[in-house]
């Protein structure tokens, strides 16, 4: 991005891909650094097992608040996109599976709206990336090769019942991309774009204030930077409802492969 000149001599450089490469907090050689994201993906799974562990310890009939939240979280999770995508008779043993993916993007989403983290873990690449390919990809389509055995699988999803004979080759080149290719990649980009378009726009809000108040020298000027504040305040209330959202979205469309992949119909 170009610089916005705004005073006499004075530039606003509008924040860009630039400011999500944070320097590492130690190491730089062979074997790589350790950046801040890298430390936020190590806090959120200490939170989250802390949490659930403590949540559980002395669980009583009359919840308390901890206890309450808890219980939510996990049956929102069972209910809600388990038990829904996955079927009822399918869904117990990937429970753990979609609550830890629910609840882990959800808390590295938050990361980037809590005062000292400030920083969206998924707004880079590599981590819902990591998630999509290493993780959801192999479980859905190992449990489908498990069900139905290699051959019927691939029939299955790429030559079903019903399909005309002339569409079918081109109807399975499509399938076989989605399936093998476009799904995991759609999976990671919808979240990290979420998480990178609304970062950058609270940035952008946030220091383009912080600059009309504090280095430019027409009083017109300094008496916009409140809405620039304003819109920043109001974006980072949309921004937690995107976060939140998206971690439902991302657990449900992993839970929505599995069941598709176990189902006996495509």
């Amino acid at each position: 991005m170009g610089a916005l000149v705004l005073t006499e001599g004075g530039t606003f450089t509008p924040p860009g891909v630039a400011d999500f490469n944070l320097p590492p907090l130690f190491g730089s050689g062979y074997w790589g650094s350790f950046t801040k994201p890298m430390l936020l993906v190590v806090i959120s799974l200490v939170i989250i097992i802390a949490y659930f562990v403590l949540a559980s310890r002395k669980l009583k009939v009359v919840p308390g608040k901890s206890q309450f939240i808890a219980e939510s979280v996990y049956n929102f999770g069972r209910n809600n996109i388990a038990r829904e995508q996955i079927g009822s008779k399918d869904f117990k043993p990937f429970l753990p599976l979609i609550l830890g993916l629910f609840t882990f993007v959800l808390v590295n989403n938050l990361f980037g709206i809590i005062p000292f983290f400030q920083f969206p873990t998924m707004a880079r690449i590599g981590f819902p990336l990591a998630l999509s390919v290493l993780v959801v990809y192999p479980v859905y389509h190992y449990v489908g090769f498990k069900r139905y055995g290699f051959k019927g699988y691939l029939k299955k999803e790429l030559a079903p019942a019903g399909v005309p004979g002339f569409v079918l080759p081109l109807f399975s080149t499509i399938e076989f991309a989605q399936k093998f290719f476009i799904a995991p990649a759609t999976l990671a980009i919808r979240v990290f774009a979420a998480m990178f378009a609304g970062h950058l726009i609270i940035m952008v809000f946030t220091l383009g204030g912080s600059f009309l108040l504090t280095e430019t020298d027409g009083i017109g000027l300094k008496l916009v930077s409140p809405v620039a504040f304003i819109f920043a305040i109001l974006m980072t209330f949309l921004e937690a409802f995107i976060q939140v959202l998206q971690a439902y979205i991302f657990a449900l469309l992993s839970a929505g492969y599995i069941g598709a992949a176990l189902a006996s119909e495509h």
